[in-house]
């Protein structure tokens, strides 16, 4: 599974942005998908996730300002950001786990993690 994000950059303080990720690869379904951020000497944390079947979760962090949705067909997942702040300012990073098929023809789930995209929030 590889997945490659998009959409960062740099906005001021109040501003949106919308990352974008696409999963692809051999596998035969996408379970759920979220966005992780990690900031400068910070550990990397959850900011949202959802599930294949459109259950979302948010930290308390973003909640309210931030909203991911999904489009099960492209295998690819949203993050819309709005009313940023800079302590949201981090690299944003792609995750999803999915059923792959193995040489022996045995289905497993694995995960993967994007590259990761930053997001610059200036005051």
């Amino acid at each position: 599974v590889q997945l490659q994000a998009s959409g960062g950059g740099l906005v001021q303080a109040g501003g949106s942005l919308t990352l974008s990720c696409i999963a692809s690869g051999s596998f035969s379904i996408v379970h759920n998908m979220a966005w992780y951020r990690q900031a400068p000497g910070k550990q990397r944390e959850l900011a949202a996730s959802i599930s294949r079947h459109g259950l979302s979760l948010y930290s308390e962090y973003v909640k309210g300002r931030f909203t991911i949705s999904r489009d099960n067909a492209k295998n690819s997942v949203h993050l819309q950001m709005n009313n940023l702040r800079p302590e949201d300012t981090a690299v944003y990073f792609c995750w999803a786990d999915a059923d792959v098929t193995d040489y022996g023809g045995d289905v497993k789930n694995v995960d993967a993690w994007g590259k990761g995209t930053q997001v610059t929030v200036s005051s």
